[in-house]
């Protein structure tokens, strides 16, 4: 039989070695979790986006988080995908996608990157517009460079009630919108837009512009309109004045405004290069050579120089102008219907001796 002395012996020797073995699970454990700590550490603030320029990315307002994810891998920016993907199920990400313009920058961590994306904190973009003919034009640019779709933008500017308030209908709705750039969200929505383009337009129309414009007697609207036909009859910024200057003296007598160019609006065929007289004929309330004053719209969306060339009309005796037989894209001026036959004919001969028959 055992003594009481060799049994006190084994049970302290079993509970030494229990104790070396709780000792080193837990030193197992220990080590364990400053591994899976490490690893969490490095999945979140240790850098996961490579690109040598910033990336930006565009998330449609349909997209799900495998589309996004599709986005990043396909472009390569993500350098370790499982570490992405585990944060970002844990931040719940993937139930609060947010659409917008997103710039990703080199170097940036995964906590960095899924917080911009899961708090919505895009980078506005610049919105340009210029040289546009028609309203449905700008539709299609603004649905080339933004989220928002051409059918929706159309849409808010016929129902806002704002825009029917100051003047602006179906015809002349291509006044509000002047040609700039603009910063603004990739994501905004159609409304906003419209919005956005009233605030640009009333501060356009500062107290300087709509002074002048009463002082010729012609509400803003209308400037634009003419503004619209001095734009298309000169790309010389230089001489946007004196043209100007011809047609209000032609507005003031209660003349027809004759000019070829909403002619071309009235056709729909903007390759003409010479108006003839079957131009003359049609049937049409742009048709300048057949209705006293200003068409019912401008024929373009007018430039920011056109506009002010009208509100700084020169003030001379002028009534006709036509194009220089240089073909320089000029024009000569004339103060009767005499002097001008001949400007005309000069310019006529010139187009003949090119072959330029319409």
């Amino acid at each position: 039989m055992k003594t009481l002395k060799s049994y006190h012996k084994g049970y302290i020797n079993k509970m030494k070695k229990m104790k070396r073995t709780i000792f080193g699970v837990l030193g197992a454990l220990v080590i364990l979790s400053v591994f899976i700590f490490i690893k969490m550490y490095k999945s979140i603030i240790y850098p996961n986006v490579s690109t040598k320029e910033n990336y930006s990315l565009y998330i449609y307002s349909d997209d799900e988080f495998a589309t996004v994810k599709d986005k990043l891998y396909s472009d390569s920016i993500i350098i370790n995908r499982r570490s992405f993907e585990w944060l970002a199920k844990k931040l719940d990400y993937p139930k609060y996608i947010k659409s917008g313009h997103y710039v990703i920058k080199n170097g940036m961590n995964n906590n960095q990157l899924l917080n911009m994306l899961r708090s919505g904190s895009q980078t506005p973009v610049k919105f340009t517009f210029n040289n546009i003919r028609t309203i449905e034009q700008l539709a299609a640019r603004i649905d080339e460079q933004l989220e928002m779709d051409s059918l929706s933008f159309l849409n808010a500017v016929k129902s806002n009630a704002t825009l029917k308030e100051m003047g602006f209908n179906d015809e002349n709705a291509a006044a509000l919108f002047i040609p700039n750039t603009y910063e603004l969200y990739w994501n905004i929505d159609a409304d906003e837009f419209v919005e956005k383009m009233i605030n640009e337009y009333n501060r356009f129309w500062n107290e300087d512009r709509l002074a002048k414009a009463k002082n010729l007697n012609i509400t803003p609207i209308n400037v634009s309109i003419l503004a619209s036909i001095v734009d298309k009859e000169t790309a010389k910024v230089s001489e946007m004045p004196r043209i100007a200057g011809v047609y209000i003296n032609r507005l003031k007598r209660n003349w027809l405004l004759q000019a070829d160019p909403t002619l071309i609006f009235a056709v729909g065929d903007f390759e003409i290069k010479r108006v003839l007289d079957v131009h003359k004929e049609i049937e049409s309330p742009y048709n300048t050579y057949k209705y006293i004053g200003l068409p019912p719209g401008p024929i373009c969306i007018p430039s920011i120089a056109a506009i002010d060339a009208v509100l700084n009309a020169e003030r001379h005796k002028y009534f006709y102008f036509c194009a220089k037989d240089d073909l320089s894209g000029y024009h000569v001026f004339a103060r009767n219907i005499k002097e001008h036959n001949i400007n005309a004919e000069k310019y006529r001969k010139a187009l003949n001796k090119k072959k330029i028959w319409k």
